[in-house]
C-alpha cells in the first residue's frame, strides 16, 4: 500500500524498501549490526512463497556471488551484510563494479561504530571509493527505505553495483516510515553483452576504461542529488554532516546558534552528504565561504580526509570530528565548543561492570571445561606453554573470559585454523584450533583442506551447537548429521575424527579422549555436539 506509514529498524526499512522497489532475490550472512536486514526478508518470503526469494549464505562471498547471477539474468538483487563481511566479499564486489550490471543490485553494509559486536570499526565507504562505485548512506529510517529504492533505480540506470551503508544506531533505531506503491519485478531477460561479463584482460581493460568514464557522470549525479544540501552564506565557519552525524549536529544546533549570536557570529555554512562520490564542488564552495571547516562524519575521516586534495591545497584548517567509538550528542556539541548539557541519564558510580557471558547450559561451557582439563594434562605448568589453543568469531570467543579463559587468540572468521597450522609449523608441540560449526561452513573449510594434505599436527576443536547463535539462532547451511562426511571428504583420516557430546556428566571421559587426539602426531578433528539452548527454546516456542 502507498502512503502507509509504519514503525520500522533500519534494518526492516531496507529490507521493506527493497521488496518495494521489485526485488526478485535476496542474499547474505548473518552478522550485527545487518541480520535483520535479511532475517525480515525471509520471513516475508515464508508467508509468501511467490514473492521475492530470500536466503542465508555460507559466507558474504558467495551470497554476493548468488546476487550477481540473479542480475546477469536481468532480475533485482539485494545482498545483506556487516563492515567486516565485505571484506570477505570483496572480492566479487570489486569485480563487479567492472561488469555492465543488468538488473539492479545493491550491496547493503552495516557499519559498526563503537565495535559492540565487531571486531574493528572500519568504514565501508572507503571500499565504495576504491571500487569507484556510487554509495549511499542515509540518516533515518525513512532516508533508508527510500535510498535503497533509489539504489536499485541507480544501479540500473549506470549499470553499475550500489553500496548503501547503514551504521549501528541506525539499523537497530525504530522510527515511522511512510511507504510509496510497490513496483513488479523485472523480467527474466539475460545479458546478451557476455564480453561485459567476462574479466578476461582484453575485456577488463575495456570494462576498466568504461568505469573510468563513468566516474565523471557519478560526480554529476552526486552534485545534483538533492539530499547533498549546501545552506548559508559567507561564514567563519563552514559545517559538514554526513549520515547520522547531521542528526546530532541538529539536535545542537538551536544552543550553537545561540552561541554563535552572542559571539557577534553569523550561523554557519551547512554541507550534508548522503550521496557518493563526494559532491567535490559543492566540497569547494562550502571552503570557498569559510575560513574553517568541521567535519561531523560517523566512522572514519573519510570526508575530512579528502578536502585538503578537493582544494588543491588551498584549504587546511579542517578539524574532522572522530571519537573513539560512536557519535552522539554530547561528542558533537564538545566539537561545536557548547557547554555539556546536563542529564537526568547518569551511570551511578560504583557499580560492577556486566560483561558478556555464555547462556547458563551453554554447551560450550562444558566444552571448554573439557578443552581445559585435556590441556592442564598436557602440560601441567601455569599458562601451559607448550599447549597453543587458537579459537574465532562467534559465541564461543566468550571462552577467552573467567572462568574459563581457555582461548588465546580470535582474529577472523576461519582465521584460528590456519593460526594452529602455523603455530604448528612454527613448532609448538600442542597446537589446537576452535571454532564454531557455522564459522567452519564460512570460512574454516579451506584452511581445513591445507592442514589435512600437510597432515600437520594440531587438534581441530568444532563446537557444534546446530545453529548461528551469536547472530539470533539462523540455520546453519550444513546439518550436524553431514558435517562428519563434509570434513572426511576434505581428507581427514577417519580414525582421527571424533564426535563427543558435550556434557558435564562426560568431562573426565571426553577430556581422555581429546588429549588422545592432541598427542595424535598429525591431524586430528574432534567435535563438541550439543544443541544451543536458545535455538531449542526458539524452535520449541515455533
Amino acid at each position: 500500500m502507498s502512503n502507509e506509514k509504519q514503525a520500522l529498524l533500519g534494518d526492516e526499512a531496507v529490507a521493506l524498501g527493497a521488496i518495494h522497489a521489485g526485488v526478485s532475490a535476496a542474499y547474505g550472512y548473518p552478522g550485527t549490526p545487518s541480520t535483520e536486514i535479511l532475517q525480515y526478508l525471509i520471513d516475508e518470503y515464508k508467508k509468501n512463497p511467490s514473492g521475492p526469494s530470500a536466503a542465508w549464505c555460507a559466507n558474504e562471498k558467495t551470497a554476493l556471488e548468488a546476487a550477481l547471477g540473479v542480475s546477469f539474468a536481468g532480475r533485482r538483487a539485494i545482498v545483506t551484510m556487516k563492515h567486516v563481511g565485505l571484506n570477505v566479499a570483496s572480492d566479487p564486489f570489486i569485480n563487479s563494479a567492472l561488469l555492465k550490471i543488468k538488473g539492479g543490485l545493491v550491496v547493503a553494509v552495516a557499519d559498526d561504530p563503537g565495535m559492540h559486536s565487531s571486531q574493528n570499526e572500519q568504514d565501508s565507504r572507503f571500499y565504495a571509493n576504491f571500487a569507484m562505485v556510487p554509495c549511499l548512506e542515509p540518516r533515518n529510517q525513512q532516508e533508508a527505505y527510500d535510498m535503497v529504492r533509489e539504489a536499485f533505480d541507480v544501479s540500473e540506470c549506470f549499470n553499475i553495483p550500489v553500496l548503501l551503508r547503514l551504521v549501528t544506531r541506525l539499523a537497530h533505531a525504530r522510527a515511522g516510515v511512510v511507504t510509496a506503491p510497490k513496483k513488479q519485478q523485472n523480467k527474466v531477460s539475460k545479458t546478451d553483452e557476455k564480453e561485459k561479463w567476462m574479466l578476461l584482460p582484453a575485456f577488463a581493460r575495456k570494462n576498466y576504461a568504461s568505469l573510468l568514464d563513468k566516474q565523471a557522470v557519478f560526480e554529476e549525479w552526486a552534485f545534483q542529488h538533492s539530499v547533498n544540501e549546501l545552506t548559508g552564506s559567507k561564514s567563519d565557519l563552514g559545517i559538514i554532516t554526513s549520515g547520522i552525524g547531521c542528526n546530532y549536529y541538529e539536535e545542537n544546533l538551536d544552543d550553537f546558534i545561540a552561541m554563535r549570536k552572542k559571539q557577534g557570529k553569523k550561523a554557519p555554512l551547512h554541507l550534508h552528504i548522503g550521496a557518493y562520490p563526494l559532491p567535490v564542488k559543492k566540497i569547494r564552495q562550502l571552503c570557498e565561504n569559510a575560513d574553517e571547516v568541521i567535519v561531523i562524519e560517523e566512522g572514519q575521516n573519510f570526508i575530512a580526509g579528502k578536502i585538503f586534495g578537493i582544494t588543491g591545497g588551498a584549504f587546511t584548517n579542517i578539524k574532522p570530528l572522530i571519537p573513539s567509538g560512536e557519535l552522539d550528542p554530547d561528542n558533537v556539541r564538545a566539537a561545536l565548543g557548547l557547554a555539556p548539557r546536563k542529564s537526568a541519564l547518569r551511570t551511578p558510580a560504583g557499580l560492577p561492570q556486566r560483561p558478556p557471558q555464555l547462556c547458563q547450559g551453554c554447551p560450550h561451557a562444558d566444552s571448554y571445561e573439557t578443552i581445559n582439563k585435556a590441556a592442564a594434562s598436557l602440560d601441567p605448568r601455569s599458562g601451559h606453554p607448550d599447549v597453543a589453543i587458537n579459537s574465532d568469531i562467534g559465541c564461543y570467543s566468550l571462552g577467552a573470559a573467567p572462568p574459563y579463559s581457555a582461548i588465546e587468540s580470535v582474529v577472523c572468521m576461519g582465521a584460528c585454523i590456519g593460526m594452529a597450522k602455523g603455530a604448528s609449523d612454527a613448532g609448538l608441540k600442542y597446537s589446537l584450533a576452535v571454532i564454531g560449526d557455522s564459522t567452519f561452513i564460512h570460512s574454516g573449510i579451506t584452511a581445513l583442506i591445507d592442514a589435512a594434505t600437510a597432515n600437520t599436527p594440531m587438534t581441530i576443536i568444532i563446537l557444534d551447537n546446530s545453529t548461528v547463535a551469536m547472530t539470533g539462532c539462523q540455520p546453519t547451511m550444513v546439518p550436524s548429521e553431514k558435517l562428519v562426511n563434509l570434513i572426511s571428504g576434505c581428507g581427514v583420516n577417519s580414525s582421527h575424527l571424533i564426535v563427543l557430546e558435550a556434557k558435564k556428566q562426560l568431562l573426565e571421559e571426553n577430556a581422555a579422549k581429546l588429549k588422545a587426539e592432541i598427542e595424535y602426531r598429525g591431524l586430528s578433528v574432534v567435535i563438541f555436539r550439543r544443541e544451543c539452548l536458545e535455538a531449542f527454546r526458539k524452535n520449541k516456542k515455533q
